[in-house]
Parts: structure tokens; C-alpha cells; sequence
């Protein structure tokens, strides 16, 4: 994460009535990857939802724990294999607070294809067993409603703190970015914006990176957004950070888990 790595931009407007899940499957949106720049190392254990989904010791994703074993992360993600770590500070460093599964199914959002670049960029993993929450292991909150624009928010991940050229920590990353409005969003990626997309960014160009996506991006303690896509490279001021825009999709979230 930093401020000049990738850049992301989303805008939310305030939704009365949250259609919860998106019935249209529209929409089509360059597939770009997602990082953070200009943060700081996180208070230890402070994002206890954060996972990092990892295929042998490379980090291939963020991701953030929605339910004692569910994961959601970017539907871009997807991989034939990777082992999801939870309760990890340091990546390279491991503490007893470390949690490791195994992802029996994956199920991407139906409306994610290749096609429509990265609409509907969420998918859900189900790990091998529910883990033990604790302080340093627990779900984070699905939203009831929609962030608003200048709303202060947490982005996390172990993405790189560079851009373009990477440099990837091994202490998890956190900064604080601010909504934009959908107008605002739109205007910095004209045509790439679907209602399903929301920006977030940094006057200083504090931003994800190469390496977070999936990652969360929390409001209040509420899950506002999975990081998705941004401009190349990270960190423009006017090209804020794209995320999921997780409280469109609440419904589906939680009809999958419910069923499965």
C-alpha cells in the first residue's frame, strides 16, 4: 500500500432504498490489479478479518473473513489453489496467532466474467474448517447501507508500497482514504464505472497497489469495499482506487453462505 502505488477512484452515492443485489449483469471495465501505497504498518491485530491468500509462499491476493469460514476476496483472484492465512501481521514472519486453511470451493460472483472486465469483481471462498475467532481472528461486519461521499475509511493489504517499480512489505499495510462520489468516480474513468464500483482516494495519492486485491476496505467497522482496480501506475491523486462496492451485493453474500 502506499500513496503512489495504484490508484483507485470510487464515488457512492447515498441509496434510500439498497437493492441489495444486482439482478443486471452489465457493464465492462478494463481488468487492471490493485496495490497500496504511502501507508504505515498496522496496529498489530488491529484488522483481524484481513487474509492473505497465498499459493506456496507468494501472496497472490488480500482477502477478508465475512463469516467463521467464509472468505470474500476479488472474483480477478481466482486461482486453482491457494491457502488462506488469517491472524498475520508479518508474512515472512508467522506469530502463534497465525491461522492457515485450505479453500474447498470458490464461487465468483455469476455476473463476473472475463467480458465485462471487472464488474461484479467478488467472489466468496469457503475455507476447509471454521476458524477460531478471537481477538486476533474475527469476521468483520456486512453493511446495512452504503458509504457516503468524504466518508473516512481503512484500506489494508501486504501490496506493494511502490509503483511502478514493486516493492512488497511483509508487515501488513493500513491507510486511510475518503469516498468519492459517484459523480466524481465517473468523471476520473469515463465509461469504466458501474453502480456496483466505488472510489475511494487520497489527496496525496495514498492508494492500493499491485498485490491488494480482494483486500477490505472498511468504513466504521462495517466492510464497504473489496479493492479491485486502479490506474497504472498507483497513486494519482485524480485517479482515485476501485472497490467492489460490497453493500450492493450483501444479499448475495449471505445467500451463498446461507446455502452452502
Amino acid at each position: 500500500m502506499g500513496p503512489s502505488a495504484g490508484s483507485h477512484s470510487h464515488t457512492w452515492k447515498r441509496w434510500t432504498f439498497l437493492p441489495l443485489l444486482l439482478t443486471t449483469c452489465a457493464g465492462s471495465l478494463m481488468a487492471e490489479d490493485s496495490r497500496v501505497l504511502g501507508a504505515q504498518p498496522c496496529e498489530p491485530h488491529s484488522q483481524p478479518w484481513q487474509a492473505g491468500l497465498l499459493k506456496d509462499v507468494k501472496l497472490l491476493c488480500g482477502g477478508v473473513l465475512v463469516a467463521p469460514q467464509w472468505v470474500l476476496t476479488a472474483a480477478h483472484c481466482q486461482k486453482p489453489k491457494y491457502t488462506v492465512h488469517l491472524g498475520v501481521q508479518n508474512l515472512q514472519n508467522p506469530e502463534s496467532s497465525e491461522q492457515k486453511f485450505k479453500v474447498v470451493k470458490s464461487v465468483p460472483h455469476p455476473c463476473h466474467n472475463e467480458s465485462n472486465g471487472n464488474s461484479h469483481d467478488l467472489m466468496l471462498l469457503r475455507l476447509q474448517k471454521p476458524v477460531k475467532v478471537n481477538d486476533q481472528v474475527k469476521p468483520v461486519g456486512l453493511p446495512s447501507h452504503c458509504p457516503q461521499p468524504a466518508q473516512k475509511c481503512i484500506v489494508s493489504g501486504w501490496g506493494t508500497t511502490t509503483s511502478p517499480r514493486e516493492n512488497f512489505p511483509d508487515t501488513l499495510q493500513c491507510a486511510e482514504l475518503k469516498i468519492w462520489s459517484q459523480d466524481l468516480c465517473e468523471q476520473a474513468y469515463p465509461g469504466k464505472i458501474s453502480d456496483g464500483m466505488v472510489c475511494a482516494g487520497d489527496s496525496n495519492g495514498v492508494d492500493t497497489c499491485q498485490g491488494d486485491s480482494g483486500g477490505p476496505l472498511v468504513c466504521e467497522g462495517v466492510l464497504q469495499g473489496i479493492t479491485s482496480w486502479g490506474a497504472d501506475p498507483c497513486g494519482k491523486p485524480d485517479k482515485p482506487g476501485v472497490y467492489a462496492k460490497v453493500c450492493r451485493y450483501t444479499e448475495w453474500i449471505k445467500k451463498i453462505i446461507k446455502a452452502n
